[in-house]
């Protein structure tokens, strides 16, 4: 077994990888460039290497640096981790040339499998069904129009080197090719350095499920279930589980069978990850297939007990598998939600910043659920530009289903991050959607149950009476501890029931609240009239910035932030300022004139912090809806902005190559 080994990856990955060599007892090398330098995979790794400057393109991309990394420290076996050079060729190639040894597929599966049009090919010669298409070389956005026209719409235009919803698009129309084309190319040599690309037919309403397999150097290939990961914005996934509520078990062993059989023809040798698009009907057709580690292993390490990592240590060290396809068990249900610095309501644009505050749940193990947050930053650090704005991977694991998705649920209320946007709020409205819940996905879910974008909740029903009935809680809480500072009333004895006036957002909720023993007792008085009075508990304490405790017996969490007057409170997805007023308080409060918000309408705003890579209009220029007026970057994505409404540019504030703050004025229009 390997004595010391270097991850040529960052983040929450590089963190991950960490943990098993620690607990195989390996020593690990960490590599980084100058915007990770107090990044948290540097300081768990036994010993770190400088590489170069932020842009991955002249640090983690840079092979000859990552080998020389390797061979300077000693590390005996390089791990890759997902995306920068997990998939390159030419990686494998290097290590060998300087007698390391690569943690993942030999060079030649990563050269059949790795490249999305050689793959489809290996997979028609090994009879795994697939979806049809155009495998060979498209010169230009005229050669991808008429070949999406003889395809039929839609059509999807993907990267041959591509991965993580990078240099992919959706295309219905011969303009949406053109336009999607010569993006999708620009984000694939950006991203990747292959700017090759691929057309294949779009599956109306389809599913996106995956398998894992699992090989050695003996010959030996099996498959450890299936991943569904359907739920995805801008084609890359935001929550996945396993298994899927699609599948049943003939079509579980189907999709299996022909994954191994798929990884057999190309000699593969490691953790690796077939993808099939499948319809409602089970009917399944092969995607790609991933040669390394997928972000969303986590969901099958819970539901099957093998540690995906592990084995891959001890593949690349020439063992033999400890598995046989007999072995492999499905316990349970397991689901993951993908936290980024990003803002739902901003259609999912990247966010950027200090983590003021950083608070994951705990990880656990309890009454049979189980709580891991896969994470590679730290209360303090920044969410840069130059990368993937992944903050962490929750994933909960449960006997059944719905257990694991109220398991997340609870999580991600405990989840606290302030100083950037994330997208807390849509993962936790999304565990209450019913469609969700039932299982009834498809790759559009998100396009098509939130189809004017992301809005938090208002509160409402039974939501709204928790928020209100813990903000009567903590009021009552301050309220004592003020006393008890002060030596007023004898302290908490003899403090008597009284009414309040919840404000939470546009509602006014009146309740009545009491001290029962160590409860804080609620009686609704103006919510449907509830005579029975409901029991908090709770160790809250000012200045915490969760409420953690029991609301009639059942678990809640709720994310507190004092603003003036009040608190800001989030539950369930749904955030809200929530006022506590007397009765006095309250009718004053009805009289006080509401703030209006700025007039930004005529105004292009910058969604995100980005660069400007163009400006598609000229002043004085009548634009239509719907017409392009700028790109940003951000993230390794390009972001079209387009007009909402007609008009003329009236001003130009910004050009090609100016780095924009969030809401920076890009034109302004008459």
């Amino acid at each position: 077994m390997f004595k010391r080994i270097l991850i040529a990856n960052r983040g929450e990955i590089a963190c991950r990888i960490i943990k098993t060599a620690r607990r195989m007892g390996i020593k690990t090398v960490a590599v980084y460039s100058d915007a990770d330098k107090d990044a948290l995979h540097v300081e768990m790794a036994d010993t770190a290497v400088h590489i170069g400057p932020s842009p991955a393109a002249e640090s983690y991309l840079l092979i000859d640096k990552i080998v020389a990394a390797a061979r300077d420290s000693g590390a005996e076996a390089v791990h890759p981790g997902y995306g920068f050079l997990s998939e390159r060729e030419a990686f494998p190639v290097a290590l060998a040339e300087a007698g390391i040894v690569f943690i993942g597929p030999n060079r030649g599966a990563i050269a059949a499998m790795g490249d999305k049009i050689e793959s489809k090919k290996a997979a028609a010669a090994a009879n795994v069904s697939t979806v049809p298409g155009h495998l060979g070389e498209i010169a230009d956005e005229k050669h991808a129009v008429k070949i999406a026209d003889e395809i039929g719409y839609p059509v999807m235009i993907k990267a041959s080197a591509g991965g993580g919803g990078k240099g992919m698009r959706i295309a219905y129309s011969q303009s949406e090719v053109a336009e999607g084309f010569a993006r999708s190319r620009s984000e694939a040599k950006s991203s990747f350095g292959d700017d090759r690309m691929f057309i294949e037919k779009f599956i109306v309403d389809p599913r996106h499920i995956e398998i894992q397999v699992l090989g050695d150097k003996h010959g030996n290939v099996i498959y450890l279930g299936e991943r569904e990961c359907s739920i995805q914005r801008r084609n890359q996934k935001v929550v996945e589980e396993a298994p899927s509520p699609l599948l049943d078990e003939a079509t579980r062993r189907r999709m299996g069978e022909q994954a191994v059989a798929l990884a057999k023809a190309v000699g593969y040798d490691s953790a690796g990850t077939v993808e099939f698009v499948a319809g409602q009907d089970k009917s399944f057709f092969f995607l790609e297939m991933n040669t390394r580690l997928q972000v969303e292993h986590p969901v099958t390490e819970l539901i099957t007990g093998v540690d995906l990592v592990e084995e891959m240590i001890r593949s690349a060290a020439g063992e033999k598998l400890r598995l046989t396809q007999a072995d492999v068990k499905l316990n349970g249900w397991a689901v993951e939600s993908r936290v980024y610095a990003e803002d739902p309501t901003r259609n999912f644009l990247p966010s950027t910043g200090r983590l003021i505050r950083y608070r994951p749940p705990a990880e656990s193990v309890t009454d049979g659920v189980t709580v891991r947050n896969d994470t590679g930053v730290f209360e303090g650090g920044e969410i840069s530009i130059f990368y993937d704005p992944m903050i962490a991977k929750l994933v909960t694991h449960a006997p059944t289903r719905l257990a694991a998705i109220e398991a997340q649920a609870d999580a991600l209320d405990r989840f606290g991050i302030e100083g950037i946007r994330h997208n807390i709020p849509f993962l936790s409205a999304l565990m209450q959607h019913p469609r969700w819940q039932a299982g009834k996905l498809s790759t559009g879910f998100i396009a098509e149950e939130f189809p004017d974008g992301f809005h938090a909740p208002a509160a409402e029903g039974e939501t709204a009476r928790v928020m209100a009935a813990v903000a009567a809680a903590i009021d009552h809480v301050l309220g004592e501890r003020k006393r008890q500072i002060s030596g007023q009333m004898g302290g908490r004895a003899v403090i008597r029931e009284r009414r309040r006036s919840v404000v939470l957002g546009e509602r006014e909720i009146v309740l009545d609240v009491q001290r029962e023993g160590d409860a804080v007792a609620v009686r609704f008085v103006s919510s449907g009239g509830e005579g029975r009075a409901r029991q908090l508990t709770s160790d809250w304490k000012p200045g915490d910035p969760l409420w953690s405790g029991d609301v009639d017996g059942f678990a809640v969490a709720v994310q507190v932030r004092p603003v003036r007057n009040g608190f800001d409170l989030a539950y369930r997805g749904t955030q809200a300022k929530a006022f506590v007023y007397t009765a006095s308080e309250s009718a004053y409060a009805r009289l006080m004139p509401v703030k209006v918000a700025a007039d930004t309408s005529k105004k292009l705003l910058c969604p995100m912090p980005g660069l400007v890579r163009s400006i598609d209009v000229a002043l004085g220029q009548e634009v239509k809806a719907g017409e392009t007026l700028a790109v940003v970057e951000a993230m390794k994505m390009e972001n079209v902005l387009r007009a909402e409404r007609d008009g003329t540019v009236k001003a130009i504030h910004a050009k090609p190559g100016d780095s924009l703050a969030v809401d920076a004025v890009i034109l302004e229009f008459a």
